[in-house]
């Protein structure tokens, strides 16, 4: 029975491992996760900290070696003894004021380190001067849920997954954690956050310049942990206030309302669209999902053929996550992911 229970993990494995392969998105392409670059003046401080511990390291162990080495083929004074004859344990002069310089170096190389790097999170954890707005991030196993708050409670919004950011504004984030432990990592903007259960931590993001930038789960946290990843696309501040007062409005109707009503009967218990009576809170709000450049926290490309799988089978895909199988016939299947792809 072990053998065989062993065998279905495996399987499972390799039946997530050939779906990713297949299915998997150029939008990952499109924004690696890239943390030898930085887009914003946070990310910067993190950057030069990296390459700065990383030439420290680099030089120590360069050190280390060269004496290892040295210490090897010189072997200074040592004899070869002879039989019955007996040799003398005792401390070689000299050799206590190599370990006093090692120490002392070595030391004074990692206090640099530490005072380096408590500043630089010093910096990070400085508030940001004029926020305007807030972005509250509750990490789910395994996704993202996003919600835009505002002083007008009619212009309050949530998305999930892909968040949006004007360029050259300061963005407070407020982190949060559904379940287990997270951490909120955007290496081109910031560095990395926790999400911890019962506790709320902040963040400041800025991004220089407009672009896509990937994001990831960087705290282990379960089986699906490498496939928690999330997008931030920062815009202009006219383009991002065109798509925040987009994300207020409620999907147009389609043309075919029983659609609808599939979705609601199929779907509406976990996922919510704006506007109908779908109003789930288990799984990610869907309400402009067609906006939206990837699927199941930035796993799939948002096309028709990784939709159809997604919704047909979840398990084949990013086993263990929350999402169940909803046992459709082909036309059902087709009549849902219809009615996903009027909202845009």
């Amino acid at each position: 029975m072990r053998q065989d229970a062993n065998s279905s993990v495996k399987v499972a494995w390799l039946s997530a491992l050939l779906a990713t392969l297949m299915f998997a998105s150029p939008a990952r392409a499109d924004a690696p996760l890239n943390y030898l670059t930085s887009h914003s003046d946070r990310a910067d401080a993190v950057l030069h900290l990296t390459w700065g511990v990383m030439g420290i390291s680099v030089v120590v162990m360069a050190a280390i070696g060269v004496l290892l080495t040295v210490s090897i083929w010189r072997r200074p004074g040592l004899a070869e003894p002879q039989p019955g004859m007996r040799l003398a344990v005792g401390p070689r002069e000299g050799g206590l004021s190599w370990l006093w310089i090692g120490v002392g170096v070595s030391g004074l190389a990692l206090l640099a380190t530490v005072v380096w790097t408590v500043d630089v999170l010093a910096g990070l954890a400085e508030p940001a001067e004029g926020a305007p707005f807030t972005i509250e991030v509750t990490g789910h196993q395994w996704w993202w849920h996003v919600r835009y708050l505002s002083d007008d409670p009619s212009r309050i919004f949530t998305t999930a997954n892909e968040i949006h950011i004007p360029t050259g504004v300061p963005v407070r984030f407020k982190l949060a954690s559904g379940d287990v432990i997270h951490s909120f990592w955007v290496p081109a903007l910031s560095g990395k956050t926790d999400l911890i259960p019962g506790q709320t931590n902040e963040l400041w993001l800025e991004a220089r310049d407009a672009g896509t930038y990937r994001g990831q789960c960087a705290e282990y946290c379960g089986i699906e942990h490498a496939r928690m990843g999330l997008i931030v696309v920062a815009q202009s501040p006219a383009a991002f206030r065109t798509w925040w007062d987009h994300q207020l409005q409620s999907p147009a109707p389609p043309p075919d309302a029983s659609a609808m009503q599939s979705f609601d009967m199929r779907c509406g218990s976990c996922h919510a669209v704006r506007g109908t009576a779908a109003s789930g809170v288990l799984g990610p709000d869907l309400s402009h999902l067609m906006q939206r450049k990837t699927i199941a926290a930035g796993l799939l490309a948002n096309t028709e053929r990784n939709r159809l799988h997604w919704i047909d089978d979840p398990q084949a895909i990013k086993p263990g996550s929350l999402m169940p199988a909803p046992e459709l016939t082909p036309h059902e299947l087709a009549v849902i992911d219809g009615y996903l792809e009027t909202l845009r």
